[in-house]
């Protein structure tokens, strides 16, 4: 089946590879990757003023993919996607990659977003109930079940073309049907 899509939501859990499978879909594609992290985190990790009308001006685009996050910004991407991308891998493989991903970032300092933020000490995890690693182990099911399902999220449209893709091979493998 030909995928045809322009407004693409890329769902999943914390360490899924959202952020990575969009930004190559848009290098395949030529559709444009606007990562939502970016317009969503300002300074000192403080939410931009301006995201929700960000999001908006990002919804009324002609193409586009991004990443399926952020309770406030669902609703108005869903309204004009035409497709979503669920990446359902397993808990341990995101477990996994969140917390390489954590820890290089916060060793090599890297600079996250326009915001420029990097991530805390490593050991805030043990302390914070927001640190990225224990957000991750909290949220891990729940595109699978409970009100964020995505399958019944879904019911409202079902013009929407859902994709599922359970393992990396079965996203690697998508990816090069795209071209």
């Amino acid at each position: 089946m030909e995928f045809t899509a322009r407004r693409i939501l890329i769902a999943g859990v914390s360490g899924s590879g959202k952020s990575t499978l969009a930004a190559r879909i848009a290098e395949r594609t030529g559709i444009p990757h606007v990562e939502l992290d970016d317009l969503h985190w300002g300074p000192g990790w403080q939410p931009r003023p301006t995201f929700a009308a960000d999001v908006r001006d990002l919804a009324a685009r002609d193409a586009w993919v991004t990443e399926w996050q952020y309770a406030g910004a669902r609703p108005v991407l869903l309204a004009r996607a035409e497709a979503v991308v669920w990446i359902d891998l397993p808990t341990r493989v995101t477990m996994a990659r969140v917390i390489r991903r954590t820890i290089r970032r916060r060793i090599r300092r890297e600079r996250l977003w326009r915001a420029g933020n990097v991530e805390p000490p490593i050991l805030s995890a043990l302390v914070d109930p927001d640190h990225i690693v224990r957000w991750a182990w909290r949220t891990r099911d729940k595109y699978r079940t409970g009100e964020e399902a995505l399958p019944a999220r879904l019911e409202s449209r079902p013009d929407v073309t859902l994709v599922r893709l359970r393992t990396a091979r079965e996203v690697a493998d998508w990816l090069d049907a795209l071209g």
